[in-house]
């Protein structure tokens, strides 16, 4: 009996070794489109908060509307930035490094060089059009990409992101159109 017993312990302590991991890691593993995700995200946030950081520059005379808009979502990105090179880093993916080796923008809703520039060079309600305009569409691309990570990533936490973020995008987008008449 007190072989048995022993096994049956031995046993049990076997499975919760097994299914300690580290605090970086889901219990669950990821998968591709996980890495995908965080990898792609981390660019297209960073981007978000470059154009965020345009509106909230005084020179731009941008409108109180687009200024606070802009500071939530800087404010909203910038944690979530955080929260995607944690995954990498505990999955042991590479971070990116920036939206600029996306260059080719291959990730929907990126904005050119040139249209960053235009944005950049542009106040008061033409800037406020063209940054309205151009984040109602970078905002669709985040809400594609986490839709995306939905249907086939495997990671809990980074689907509930991907949640988050289609949530938040979402309202969001409709303000700016609403604001665009």
């Amino acid at each position: 009996m007190n072989r048995r017993l022993l096994a049956i312990v031995l046993a049990v302590s076997a499975l919760l070794l097994a299914g300690c991991g580290s605090p970086n890691t889901s219990d669950e593993g990821h998968d591709g489109a996980d890495v995908t995700f965080a990898q792609q995200m981390i660019p297209h946030h960073e981007q978000a908060v470059e154009m965020s950081d345009l509106a909230l520059d005084p020179a731009r005379g941008a409108s109180a509307d687009v200024t606070d808009l802009a500071t939530r979502i800087r404010a909203a990105q910038k944690p979530e930035i955080e929260e995607l090179t944690g995954f990498l880093e505990g999955w042991g993916e590479d971070v990116p490094s920036g939206h600029g080796e996306h260059a080719g923008h291959s990730m929907t809703g990126m904005m050119s060089e040139d249209q960053m520039d235009r944005l950049a060079d542009s106040d008061g309600a033409t800037f406020d059009r063209l940054w309205l305009e151009m984040m109602v569409e970078h905002h669709e691309g985040a809400v594609e990409m986490a839709r995306t990570e939905i249907a086939d990533g495997q990671d809990s936490r980074a689907k509930a992101l991907a949640r988050a973020i289609i949530d938040a995008q979402t309202a969001e987008i409709t303000q700016m159109k609403g604001l665009l008449g």
